[in-house]
């Protein structure tokens, strides 16, 4: 499941009636993105933007796919589209563009894997210990996701920033170490109202 290239080379499939001699006829004509009168029309996704569907034949994949047709006309004079795909024929063009933008949320676990959880830093070859790796690290990222949903304000729309999480941590450490260090009470300190201010120095999103 992806998305084409707004001048992607596509053929419509024949769904006629086959002559009864010769080879039987596959494509039923190129494909036109800019104007979607020849595809099904499946509902409208919200006002002016439009979901049509078809199953097509990409010259560059070499096989039929299902098409997720999005005609967006809220400029009449600039009208848009996009265009998505999957591979799955029978999958619902609906499905297909409520997961592709759920592929978002994807690269942004990886990215923060990547970055902050060590997900690429692993040296071993052996495929165990790499499954255990891989799996450490984005649980770590989803109880920090967690563990910052739990502490979300109800009133606020929820926003997480693994960066955050991360400093939010070495910010409760550190003052840890400073009331261990300087003999200080923690029930003192903790119950100031400067002390959740210290807690998010440095944080991008709280």
């Amino acid at each position: 499941m992806s998305k084409l290239r707004r001048d992607a080379n596509l053929r419509y499939r024949f769904e006629g009636e086959q002559k009864p001699r010769g080879r039987p006829r596959l494509y039923a004509g190129k494909v036109d993105l800019s104007v979607p009168s020849s595809m099904t029309y499946v509902e409208n996704v919200q006002p002016n933007v439009a979901l049509y569907m078809a199953i097509v034949w990409p010259l560059s994949l070499k096989s039929w796919i299902r098409l997720a047709y999005l005609h967006d006309t809220r400029q009449l004079h600039h009208p848009k589209f996009v265009v998505l795909f999957s591979s799955d024929i029978e999958q619902c063009p609906k499905q297909i563009v409520r997961l592709y933008h759920l592929s978002f949320q994807i690269e942004f676990l990886f990215r923060d894997s990547k970055q902050f959880t060590g997900l690429e830093d692993c040296q071993s070859r052996t495929a165990k210990k790499l499954d255990f790796h891989f799996n450490s690290s984005l649980s770590a990222l989803n109880l920090a996701k967690l563990q910052a949903w739990q502490n979300r304000d109800p009133n606020q729309s929820f926003t997480f920033s693994m960066a955050s999480s991360k400093r939010r941590a070495l910010n409760d450490f550190l003052l840890d170490i400073f009331i261990s260090k300087l003999a200080l009470s923690p029930d003192v300190i903790k119950s100031h109202p400067n002390y959740e201010a210290l807690r998010a120095y440095g944080v991008i999103a709280t």
